[in-house]
């Protein structure tokens, strides 16, 4: 068996409640049926799909890559205001407990209807060792910049990640039908170049078959809130998003031979290995002379008070309403 060309590094499953519509189970079928050695999850903000795949995959024979693409968040309130987003691979189990930190924190911290957001500050903090780090193509912060004519803030914000994940931080490249896009990709070369760094090229699946994408936009507008026939609904998606072949892959990126090797590079590096079937609870500190269903009952009395006083400014209002919950 020859070689893989390239590794799909970007799956989005249906556990992307947003924007996917890929069963686990049909994509490592796939990935079988193409006689690719590995597959990527990434997720949008979360790791719901993480073990079933896991398993699928293992029980294919095929590696499984785990990953999530992260919405970022400057002020990290979760607001959709300035969002970018930036895709995080586990290498290791240091890297997939770093990921779930993250993740942990985003959900804890706040969110914008279905997003939650890791602030920019946290991803320069902390161990990511254990992590890979994918630009996000036009939706990260660098092709933004460069989108918008602003190749100075893309050198600055490609300088910043590249710091954060010495030696595992990728410019991604991808081909999928979007308006501007080639123009992207080569001023995205050119920064890679300029600066050292590696790039990729990746595919976002957001749908298994072509056919299925009338089938994906009515799933993007039950979670976004409209209707399919509204002409003035943003459109972030084309029909050219579905599980392509190794070798469409090659013949889309065949002036890019380097970003095809990295998407097999990468998944090289990630040897993620989980032991499964038992449980793993942390240790969690209590007061001194306190059970842990004491003050477990204390922070939910704690929390209740707290989120009373959000939904109630008023205390009159918010006595009157307590005994609700």
């Amino acid at each position: 068996m020859s070689a893989p060309s390239f590794v799909h590094l970007r799956l989005h499953t249906e556990f992307s409640i947003a924007d996917g519509i890929v069963r686990i189970d049909d994509a490592v079928a796939r990935a079988v049926q193409l006689g690719m050695p590995a597959l990527g999850i990434t997720d949008l903000a979360n790791l719901f799909g993480m073990l079933k795949f896991y398993r699928a995959a293992r029980s294919a024979g095929i590696k499984p890559v785990i990953g999530c693409e992260v919405c970022v968040a400057q002020d990290g309130q979760g607001t959709r205001a300035g969002e970018s987003r930036i895709a995080l691979i586990a290498r290791n189990r240091a890297g997939y407990t770093r990921l779930c930190e993250l993740l942990t924190d985003a959900y804890l911290s706040g969110r914008a209807r279905d997003r939650v957001s890791v602030a920019r500050a946290a991803l320069s903090g902390g161990d990511n060792s254990g992590l890979i780090a994918l630009s996000g193509a036009g939706s990260g912060d660098i092709g933004q910049a460069l989108a918008e004519g602003k190749p100075r803030a893309a050198e600055t914000r490609a300088k910043r990640w590249a710091a954060d994940f010495p030696g595992a931080f990728y410019i991604e490249l991808q081909r999928f039908g979007a308006p501007g896009e080639e123009a992207l990709v080569a001023r995205s070369v050119a920064l890679a170049g300029k600066l050292g760094l590696p790039v990729v090229a990746t595919h976002p699946i957001q749908f298994l078959d072509r056919d299925d994408f009338k089938a994906h936009e009515a799933r993007v507008c039950i979670a976004e809130g409209y209707l399919l026939a509204d002409s003035r609904r943003p459109k972030a998606f084309t029909p050219e998003q579905w599980f392509k072949s190794g070798e469409d892959m090659a013949a889309a990126f065949a002036d890019l031979p380097e970003a095809l090797a990295n998407s097999v590079e990468i998944a090289r590096r990630c040897n993620l290995s989980l032991e499964l079937g038992r449980s793993r609870l942390p240790p969690y500190p209590v007061p001194e002379g306190v059970t842990i269903d004491e003050h477990l009952a204390a922070q939910a009395r704690e929390g209740l008070e707290a989120r009373l006083e959000r939904l109630f400014p008023e205390p009159e209002e918010r006595q009157a309403r307590r005994a609700e919950y």
